[in-house]
């Protein structure tokens, strides 16, 4: 009957947890929208005019053929310089799809005093104004598991009803799932996680040839740890609480697993040829997607670079 009573109490707590969780989230939507919205539209009018997919017929540019077209897609007249087949495209044609991972697991709620807002307030803002960009730009922008591409412009509402319909856990890395060679991935998390977790995680985007960024996003006091005294650290996502007697002492052993930590990151994202930066809550969000914003562009004209810094915190 204790058994039974605990189970109980856990699936009161849980739904209790839940039920507050989606009311805050769907409380503070609309004001992350608006947001989004506002950094997004200032993004465009400060941007100059780039040559992009769109309605025409104007040549693009040549890409490699990738296995599984249809074989008429082929120019076999560029193909007959070397080794390679190649695919004329288009400028209607150069669009591909983004996927925006935006995480929204328990450890995303940390806000401290110094912060503009919380890791996933933050983290909805920029996902949903590149995602506005994106569309304007012409691309598709889909959410993994959740929401499948789309050129809407009405991206911003779809992201925001699917996420308040989704009844799923929180996950905080991407699902499983292939995306196409042509394909962006954008993923927006603390990445918290375990560097095993992601490694597999990596491993299994990338499998297909598509391109990505992973952008850790931390709160001030995850950078600076400004803790003194006796603290008790509650873990979020269930395991547990510590307790510091001198919190300070344990400053530089904090900075050393940080940096470590990211260093691991950022070594499985090169040998993918991805790239890896972070970003701190305390900073502009325009900043960050400025910085997306010229990733993507810089991606679909096929140059990478794997050393990119966006504020002090990278």
């Amino acid at each position: 009957m204790a058994a039974e009573n605990g189970r109980a109490a856990k699936e009161i707590l849980a739904i209790r947890r839940a039920d507050g969780e989606s009311r805050t989230l769907a409380a503070s939507l609309p004001r992350l929208v608006l947001e989004a919205r506002r950094i997004a539209a200032n993004v465009i009018h400060g941007l100059h005019g780039r040559r992009r997919a769109g309605s025409g017929e104007n040549f693009w540019q040549y890409r490699r053929f990738v296995s599984g077209e249809p074989s008429q897609n082929v120019d076999w007249r560029r193909s007959a310089r070397d080794d390679h087949l190649y695919v004329r495209e288009l400028e209607w044609e150069a669009s591909h799809t983004v996927w925006i991972w935006p995480d929204r697991s328990p450890s995303m709620a940390f806000a401290s005093k110094t912060a503009r807002e919380s890791k996933l307030e933050r983290t909805l803002i920029v996902a949903f104004a590149l995602a506005e960009l994106l569309v304007a730009g012409g691309e598709r922008v889909g959410i993994p598991g959740l929401m499948a591409p789309t050129a809407s412009r009405s991206i911003i509402d779809r992201m925001a009803q699917a996420m308040l319909h989704d009844d799923a856990d929180r996950l905080s890395l991407p699902p499983s799932f292939v995306p196409t060679a042509l394909a962006e991935i954008i993923v927006l998390s603390d990445f918290w996680s375990p560097i095993a977790e992601i490694r597999t995680t990596l491993a299994g985007l990338s499998s297909s040839g598509a391109h990505g960024t992973m952008v850790q996003v931390v709160d001030p006091a995850e950078e600076s740890f400004p803790y003194s005294g006796r603290v008790e650290f509650v873990e979020p996502e269930g395991f547990g609480v510590i307790t510091a007697g001198r919190a300070e002492s344990w400053a530089q052993d904090y900075t050393a697993r940080l940096a470590l930590h990211r260093d691991q990151i950022r070594a499985e994202t090169n040998k993918l040829d991805w790239l890896f930066t972070t970003h701190a809550t305390d900073r502009s969000a325009a900043e960050l997607l400025l910085f997306l914003h010229a990733g993507m562009q810089v991606s679909k004209s096929g140059v990478r670079t794997t050393t990119i810094k966006a504020g002090p915190a990278a």
